[in-house]
Order: C-alpha cells, then structure tokens, then sequence
C-alpha cells in the first residue's frame, strides 16, 4: 500500500520587490531539508485565492509603502492581516517585509504606509541609510544549523539596503498599540482577534531577539540615526509565528536562514494537524 505524502505550500507574496529571489532559495532549501514528511510546493502570490493556498508565506524586500498600496488596491491587504494575525499561519519578512509586520513603524506621515502586523515591535524606516549607503556584514546566527554547502558555524553574510531596524519593543496588548497611534510620523496595524485557541496561543508568545548588529562593526556608515542607547541594533525578531529580519536573506547563494524557517513551517504545520484533530475526536 502507497502512503500518499502530504503537502505544505510556501507562497512568497509577488506585488513588488525580490520575491523571485526568494523562491529560488526556497527550492534550494527544500533539497537540504533533512526529512520526507511533505511535499514542498512554492508558488507566487498576488490574489486572496493565492493566499488561501498557503501553509506559510515570505513577505519579500523591496518597497513597503508599493507593496502595502498594491495590496490594498487588489483587496489583499485584510486577507493578509487574517492570514498572519488571524489564522497566525507562520510568516516571514525580509527588509520591507519586517515593516510591514510591525505593529508600529515611525517616520511615516499618517496613511501614507499600511501595516500588517503581528510583531510587537516599533520599526525606524531606512534606519541604515539611503541605496548608496548600503552595506554587508558576516554575523554569526546560532539559531542556523548547517546545509550541504555551509558548515553551521560559518559567519552569514547580511546585506542591508535601506534597511529598517527593529527600535524598540512595544508592550504585548490585546487591540492596537495605543501609545504608538497618538505619536508623530507613526502608524500602527489594525488589531486583529484569533480564530482559535491554537491561533490564540501563538499569539500570547513574547518577542525574541534573533539577531543584532554591533555599532562598532567597521561596515556600518556613521550617522546620526544611531545615536541612541545601547551598542547593537536590533535586525532580527520573532514572535510566535511571525519572523523578521533587516536584511536580505534572499540576494545571497546561502540557504541556511530558508532552511531554518522551513523546519519551523513543519512545525507549525504539525501542531495545527494534531491540534484540529483533537478538535474533531473530542
């Protein structure tokens, strides 16, 4: 008898920036994953029908405020917000992407930038510069493990293009970030409410710290932007469900942060199995 293998379908929302990028290194990821539980299937996205597809979804780099625009415009913007903060179906943001799901992002006239949410952090836009200010880092991310081609202690090369930066963490409340709607030049995402306990428990997990960049690393450009206490800045986080970085993981040939996010996607999709199976033997 023939076991059939399910599968799990990764969408990378492809309204603007380097979303092609990302598949290439998805697929790449795929063939340095260590089991053979699922299918993988990668596909693009730009409609709701798209998004209902999806066990997991990479939010791309590139422009927040063009793909928040071409995501309102196109009725896909709600659907996302249910998908990340309703469903809480594993989700990740490169760059652009970590604006987006912030709950808070500064520097931005009132509607001139829509949010997604799911992160209870406050973000500074373009925190690193402008295009000509871009830079790379070789960093050390322990929460990587090794592929085929790179040995799990090698430093990741992290390249920042008009990078955000992740400023400050916002309290875990249930409904909008209050204090951060009544400041200047800054937006925050619409509150959302779980659809089930499982959904619910993700939600009540606290942000973690993934990674940090020193102000003393000899790539990074001197500027006023950095003069605030403390001696890193914050480039990676994660919150139950919802991860994000500054940097753009997808404009390098390594596939190890890919490869780790698609372990986490199993996971994710596994507890949801278990936990809807639970629901119906009950």
């Amino acid at each position: 008898m023939t076991v059939s293998i399910p599968d799990i379908t990764v969408g990378v929302l492809a309204l603007q920036g380097a979303f092609s990028e990302h598949v290439q290194l998805l697929r790449q990821a795929a063939a340095n994953l260590h089991t053979a539980d699922f299918n993988w299937r990668f596909i693009e996205v730009r409609t709701s029908q798209e998004l209902e597809r999806c066990d997991g979804l990479i939010i791309p780099g590139g422009e927040s405020t063009a793909i928040s625009l071409v995501a309102a415009r196109s009725g896909l913007l709600e659907p996302l917000r249910d998908f990340v903060k309703v469903l809480r179906r594993p989700t990740w943001g490169t760059c652009a992407g970590l604006i987006l799901l912030a709950e808070s992002a500064n520097r931005t006239k009132k509607g001139g930038q829509d949010l997604i949410g799911g992160l209870d952090v406050r973000v500074n836009r373009n925190h690193f510069g402008r295009q000509q200010e871009s830079f790379q880092a070789n960093l050390d991310l322990p929460f990587l493990g090794s592929t085929k081609q790179t040995r799990k202690d090698e430093p990741y090369r992290c390249v920042f293009i008009r990078a955000p930066v992740v400023e400050k963490m916002l309290p875990h409340t249930v409904g909008e970030q209050k204090e951060e709607a009544e400041a200047d030049e800054t937006v925050v995402a619409p509150s959302k409410t779980p659809a089930d306990a499982l959904a619910k428990e993700v939600l009540d997990a606290q942000v973690e710290v993934m990674a940090t960049l020193s102000l003393r690393n000899p790539k990074l450009q001197e500027s006023q932007e950095h003069k605030h206490s403390g001696a890193e800045d914050i480039i990676a986080v994660r919150q139950g469900n919802v991860f994000g970085c500054s940097f753009h993981p997808e404009l390098t040939d390594d596939p190890r942060i890919h490869v780790w996010w698609l372990e986490e996607v199993m996971k994710a999709v596994e507890k949801r199995q278990q936990f809807e199976l639970a629901v119906r033997t009950k």
